[in-house]
């Protein structure tokens, strides 16, 4: 916990830092723009496509006509673009950012964090570019096949506020913690470490998961004042980066700290051999200098 602790505060200070702050910028305008233009071109088609799933199941579109008949029918008008905006809209925001910062901005500041904090930490160069964004690319299709799979579940309260942050939180903890170690540790290196503390690792990634909820919960409100969606949608993108920078600099110090422990311990390990080692290594007795009895 110790450990945790230390690096939250770190990661912290360093959201602060200029050099944070300037390469979260290209990120956050790529993201911004590309998920414009995506609302630009096929906003109408996905409201239409999810009118004509809904209506398809016989249950909901009975919901609906409930609902119509209840309160009138201007609140599927509201309902069609919350569907929209929660569940298409807002994971693809936090898949994108997600790539983008482990691209763009995880490999500065992993070497930010080494030059200042650990800087005699020898770079083993366990993985490299392409084998990381393959990575990343293999846990993100993982993580939307479960969400594809477990959004039945999301009908019932309780899972749908602890699901979505643990996928999140899973998929944030595989890409963040392996670019953290690319560099620095060997391939058997990161397996140990990826064994040894996966439990805080994974809490590390489902604290990041519930913070990368308020985004969404504004793109929920932003259903019922869609006027304001062309400012809303922006902010709750750099809120997106925002948070997953933070979690960058989370696993990072973190995950240094943990390979610069695991060396000394060993380093440790070698300097100081068993005592049947040492035993073996004394010269054995000369039995001309025992003496006689």
């Amino acid at each position: 916990m110790k450990a945790l602790l230390d690096a939250f505060w770190r990661a912290v200070a360093y959201c602060l830092h200029p050099k944070v702050i300037g390469l979260s910028l290209l990120p956050l305008a790529l993201s911004a723009g590309l998920l414009f233009g995506l609302g630009w071109f096929f906003w109408e088609a996905a409201n239409d496509g999810v009118r004509a799933t809904l209506e398809n199941w016989q249950l909901v579109d009975s919901a609906l006509r409930w609902v119509d008949n209840s309160v009138g029918s201007r609140l599927r008008v509201v309902v069609m673009p919350l569907i929209v905006l929660v569940l298409i809209a807002a994971p693809l925001a936090i898949v994108l950012s997600l790539l983008l910062v482990a691209a763009m901005m995880t490999p500065a500041m992993v070497k930010l964090v080494a030059n200042r904090r650990f800087p005699a930490l020898e770079r083993k160069q366990g993985a490299g570019f392409l084998r990381g964004l393959l990575w990343s690319l293999l846990c993100t299709l993982a993580a939307l096949l479960a969400l594809v799979i477990s959004l039945p579940l999301w009908l019932i309260p309780l899972m749908a506020l602890l699901l979505p942050p643990l996928i999140w939180g899973w998929l944030t903890y595989r890409v963040m913690s392996f670019d953290a170690w690319a560099e620095h540790a060997s391939g058997a290196e990161r397996r140990t470490l990826m064994k040894r503390h996966r439990g805080q690792l994974l809490a590390i990634g489902v604290v990041t998961g519930y913070l990368g909820a308020a985004p969404t919960l504004l793109f929920a409100f932003s259903a019922f004042t869609l006027v304001m969606l062309p400012f809303l949608a922006p902010l709750a993108v750099w809120l997106y980066t925002l948070i997953f920078a933070f979690s960058a600099l989370w696993f990072t110090h973190f995950c240094l700290a943990a390979l610069h422990a695991l060396r000394a311990e060993t380093a440790a390990a070698v300097a100081e051999p068993p005592m049947g080692a040492v035993i073996d290594l004394l010269p054995p007795p000369n039995p001309e200098a025992l003496p006689l009895r």
